[in-house]
This record gives C-alpha cells, sequence and structure tokens, in this order.
C-alpha cells in the first residue's frame, strides 16, 4: 500500500512504526500533563507552585540541551530513544504509586518533574535528528515533520480529552498508569526497527569542541539565527501553556477537570488542523510565513486575557493552536532543511534550547504574574510582549535584506 503525496512520508516502514508507536505514547504523555497540573493543583491551590514545576519539568533543558545536541550527533540514535523512553515510563509509574498509596506531596512532583526534565533533554534533539534518518533524507523531511505534528496534537486534542474523564472518575492514579504504560507501544516500535543509523559527526573533537562548533553555526548563519531569535520571543511570552491554560480553566472560568481537558484539546484541535495544512502544503516555507504565524499567534494569546466565558476561551484556543502549530513546523522545517548532516543534533538542541529551554523561565514568569496581578493580565501581557518582540525582529530583518539588495 502506497499513501497518498501528502502523507507520502509514511511509506517510509520505520518512520511508519514510529509514528504509531509514538501516537500512543504521546496520547499518554498529554493525558500526564493534565493530571500532573491537576494534582499540583489539589495539593496546593498555588499557581506560583504550578509554575515552579513546570520551571523544574524545563529547567534541564535550558542548561543541558547544548550538550545533548552534542551527544544526539555522535550516538546511535534509536537506542538512546529506547533508553530515554524507558526512564520517562519509570517516572510516570513512579507519580502512579506515589497516588495510589496516597502518599504523594508537592515535592514529589517536584522531584520526578526534574527527573522528566533531564530525560526529556537529552531525547528531544536524539527524536527530532533521527526523522530524517527515518525518512532516508530530506526530500520527504518538510513533509515528515508535518506528520510528526500532526500526531504530536492529535495526541494533544485527543489525551487532554481522555485525561479529564479518567480523572473525574478514576483519579489522577489512574491517569498516570495509563501514560506509564503507552511508553511500551513506542519502545515496541523502535524495537522493530531495522536499522539504527550511524552517527552522523563528520570529525571527532572533543564535546566541549562540538558544542562551540553549533554555537559558532547558529551565529554565522543568518537564516538559522533569526529563526531561533523568533522561537525564542514566543516561547518566552505566549507559549506557556502548562501554566496557564490551568489557571483559565479553574481560576477564571471555574471549570472542573473535565472542562479543563476540553480546552487543552481545543489546542490540539486547532493544531491538528494546522498540522494537516502544513503538510498537505509540503513545500519549504518562506519566512514570511514565520513571522505572520508569529504575529497572529502572540496577538490570540493577548486575547485569551479579554475572555470570561467557557465557549469563546475554546475558540480562541483552537485558534492559537492552529496559529503555533504552523509557526513550530515551519521553523523545525527551515532549520533541519539548513542544518548539514553532520551539524543536525546541535542545531536542534539550539531550536530544544529556545523552546523548550526557555519554558522554565516562562512558566514561573507566568505562574508570578497570574499570582500577583490574575490570569487576565498575565495573558495580556504575555501576548503583548510577544508581540513587540517578533514586530521588532522582522523590522531588523526587513532592514537587512534591504541593505543587501542595495
Amino acid at each position: 500500500m502506497r499513501f497518498p503525496h501528502s502523507l507520502r512520508a509514511l511509506n517510509h516502514r520505520d518512520f511508519r512504526l514510529f509514528f504509531c508507536g509514538q501516537l500512543i505514547s504521546m496520547v499518554g504523555t498529554w493525558m500526564q500533563s493534565v493530571a500532573q497540573a491537576w494534582l499540583v493543583l489539589e495539593l496546593t491551590g498555588s499557581a506560583f507552585k504550578l509554575g515552579i514545576i513546570g520551571t523544574l519539568q524545563f529547567g534541564p533543558v535550558l542548561l543541558f540541551s547544548f550538550l545533548a545536541g552534542a551527544v544526539a550527533d555522535r550516538v546511535q540514535k534509536r537506542r538512546m530513544i529506547m533508553a530515554t523512553q524507558s526512564v520517562l515510563m519509570l517516572q510516570a509509574f513512579a507519580l502512579a504509586l506515589l497516588c495510589w498509596s496516597g502518599h504523594a506531596r508537592f515535592w514529589h512532583v517536584a522531584l520526578l518533574a526534574a527527573g522528566y526534565g533531564l530525560a526529556n533533554t537529552l531525547d528531544m534533539p536524539v527524536r527530532q535528528s533521527f526523522v530524517v534518518e527515518m525518512v532516508d533524507g530530506k526530500a520527504d523531511l518538510p513533509n515528515a515533520i508535518a506528520i510528526n505534528s500532526a500526531m504530536f496534537n492529535g495526541a494533544r486534542m485527543i489525551g487532554p480529552a481522555v485525561a479529564g474523564l479518567v480523572i473525574a472518575r478514576w483519579g489522577v492514579a489512574t491517569a498516570f498508569a495509563l501514560n506509564a504504560l503507552s511508553f511500551l507501544a513506542v519502545i515496541f516500535a523502535l524495537a522493530a526497527m531495522r536499522s539504527d543509523g550511524p552517527p552522523s559527526l563528520g570529525e571527532k573533537g572533543s564535546i566541549k569542541d562540538d558544542m562551540l562548533a553549533g554555537l559558532r553555526y547558529a551565529q554565522h548563519t543568518p537564516e538559522v539565527l533569526i529563526v531561533l531569535c523568533v522561537i525564542f520571543c514566543v516561547s518566552l511570552f505566549a507559549i506557556n501553556h502548562n501554566v496557564m491554560v490551568p489557571l483559565l480553566a479553574r481560576v477564571k472560568l471555574q471549570q472542573g477537570a473535565h472542562g479543563f481537558g476540553l480546552m487543552m484539546s481545543a489546542l490540539g484541535t486547532g493544531s491538528v488542523i494546522g498540522a494537516l495544512i502544513f503538510a498537505w502544503w509540503g513545500r519549504q516555507p518562506p519566512l514570511r510565513l514565520l513571522f505572520a504565524t508569529a504575529v497572529f499567534s502572540s496577538a490570540l494569546t493577548a486575547a485569551l486575557g479579554f475572555v470570561d466565558q467557557f465557549a469563546p476561551a475554546m475558540i480562541l484556543l483552537t485558534l492559537v493552536g492552529f496559529f503555533q502549530i504552523l509557526f513550530m513546523a515551519s521553523s523545525n522545517t527551515m532549520l533541519q532543511a539548513e542544518a548539514p548532516d553532520h551539524m543536525r543534533g546541535r542545531v536542534l538542541s539550539l531550536y530544544t534550547f529556545v523552546f523548550a529551554g526557555v519554558s522554565p523561565i516562562g512558566s514561573f514568569l507566568m505562574g508570578t504574574l497570574a499570582h500577583s496581578f490574575g490570569v487576565s493580565a498575565a495573558y495580556v501581557a504575555g501576548g503583548a510582549a510577544a508581540l513587540a518582540c517578533v514586530a521588532a525582529l522582522a523590522w531588523v530583518w526587513v532592514r537587512r535584506t534591504a541593505r543587501i539588495r542595495a
């Protein structure tokens, strides 16, 4: 069976196996995201402490993503992903056991969130740079990234809704346990692949030299540098859903676990639609698409600060998900297409740094703003700050382009 052109990356056996395993696993991951946020609010009732959990979960990315990128360019990626996914499975089982036993405390969640962050820091650049190996080169890479994005956000559409129902009926422990079991799907899929793929590093030097080489490459490649700067701004101020959506649901809109799950699913619904459109389009995105989607994402985030009813919030979250996935898929494709094979892991570690690595800062900032001034003020401030930064970067890039043409 051959897949249609808009799904052509699935014609590659290894990518097809990975897609199926990851789809199941990501549904579980989104279930855990909802369950963890709900557990923290049940234990503490504090927006500030919810922000701390986000900081701990993504803090290791901030500290160690460059190192992870250098490692990604040296290792056999399939085996490394199997190891990191196994660690994440054990972390989910630990949360489930703590909740089932009735011994879960805030410090347990904080410690396990930090452990999750360490494993995920290594997993992300390795897993993302493995995609090009699974599809045998760059020809089908944009399509593979779009399908991956659709899978990720399809899971975000399903997982939170299921988590809301599971938590309401059986409690957070069951959601954590189901996530732990879901990792078996991706581990079995990786085990069934035919090839590890060789490490892509061209010249073997020290890890420090490799890290510095990646930074120098990004610094002296304007197209890579501007993409990273835009991602940094939007991720810092506008993509803090793990902190802000539960606060919007519980504090401002007075929703229970089910309503919170539906709101997270709205984000996923918009993201799936955007990812499928990107897969159908299937071309190298222009830089203007990156700027346009960044502007819309930022403006819609600010608009969430003005909603006070459930239905308008669902509509806005769907639109936010749509534009943010176009933004992230475009930026990921641009970076992977621009990066040489031996440098891809390090370039993607920079992507991980500016996307997930700044999340601890953003989570802490937005959690603090929401705690001090309210959820609405935090949304408006975050969206406005992202919009201003993107506008400034667009102006700098237009000036640079004009100078070159002159």
